[in-house]
């Protein structure tokens, strides 16, 4: 599963670095905006049949990839 999302996260921000730091966050260093934000959560459905809305998520929670896979794992749990 963490290796699937970073899969995803990596492909969204076209950059390996989400696998070498993945406490960097994402929107801050401008590797998404908001419209691939709504991307990654709607593959994350797709993937692993999570309902994840964005007005359920805080910014905080989705900041990084290591936040982002925490979410998920949490959520599948």
């Amino acid at each position: 599963m963490r290796e699937k999302l970073l899969v995803m996260i990596e492909e969204l921000c076209g950059d390996e670095i989400v696998r070498e730091d993945p406490d960097i966050d994402l929107l801050e260093e401008g590797l998404i905006d908001s419209l691939d934000y709504i991307e990654l959560l709607l593959k994350i459905e797709d993937e692993f049949g999570l309902k994840m809305s964005p007005s359920e998520l805080t910014r905080e929670e989705m900041a990084t990839p290591n936040r982002i896979i925490a979410v998920v794992e949490k959520r599948l749990a």
